[in-house]
């Protein structure tokens, strides 16, 4: 499968996908004996991927795991700014392995890191329609708001897939309602939460595709079992 060779570099452990591009600028990287450009793809099954003359080489152990993301973390590895982020909470795995899709900063729960990049990219492809269910604690206009988020066709003439809602349980301002959505557009739930005058107290997510996040505690991570691997790479 032919991936950016961004993905690619990172995956394999040479360096971030940012440092990537500098390494692609640089002319460090050729694909076929080829000087490589920056957007590029390449299959590393099939093509000669090289940086500084020095063949790519593929992670020798796949490891797949899932984390319960804590609010105040940023689901990058590094950050410009600072910020506390998840690569500090996975340090300890003993291998570099990266984020599957994002969780803002204020939203928490089920992350899965992977350094498998073909199936990153199953995961994320919108072909493949992967459902992530949140449970999310709302204040305001509560009354209906399972009905008014599930009709929600567009955010700002952003075309949107309707979400399945369900409310779990409504007092007079405040509710909690299970949203389950799998397009994942930047801070969509909020936007759709937003759009109905709705403020977010709580954004968590519980479940993605097969995987759910259980009793695991804030902060902390687990390997995947194998018969979770195998459910996720039956896509």
């Amino acid at each position: 499968m032919e991936e950016r060779l961004q993905k690619l570099l990172s995956a394999a452990g040479v360096c971030s996908r940012r440092a990537a591009e500098d390494y692609l600028n640089a002319g460090r990287v050729t694909v076929n004996g080829e000087t490589a450009r920056l957007g590029q793809k390449a299959d590393p099954d099939r093509d000669e991927i090289c940086v500084d003359g020095a063949p790519l080489r593929r992670p020798e152990q796949m490891v797949y795991l899932m984390l319960n993301k804590p609010r105040g973390y940023v689901t990058t590895l590094s950050d410009e700014q600072g910020r506390p982020t998840v690569a500090e909470l996975t340090a300890n795995v003993g291998v570099r392995v990266y984020p599957v899709g994002r969780l803002d900063l204020d939203s928490e729960g089920l992350l899965l890191l992977t350094n498998d990049g073909a199936l990153t990219a199953r995961l994320l492809h919108p072909s493949h329609e992967v459902n992530k269910t949140y449970h999310v604690q709302v204040y305001g206009p509560v009354a209906g708001a399972a009905e008014k988020l599930a009709a929600i066709r567009d955010l700002r003439g952003e075309p949107i897939r309707p979400a399945r809602v369900k409310c779990l349980w409504q007092g007079e301002r405040t509710a909690e309602l299970e949203i389950t959505i799998h397009e994942g557009k930047n801070r969509q739930i909020r936007r759709m939460c937003a759009r109905c005058g709705l403020g977010v107290k709580r954004l968590r997510r519980v479940r993605e595709h097969t995987l759910t996040l259980g009793d695991l505690p804030p902060g902390k991570w687990r390997y995947l079992t194998e018969e979770e691997i195998a459910e996720l790479k039956g896509l």
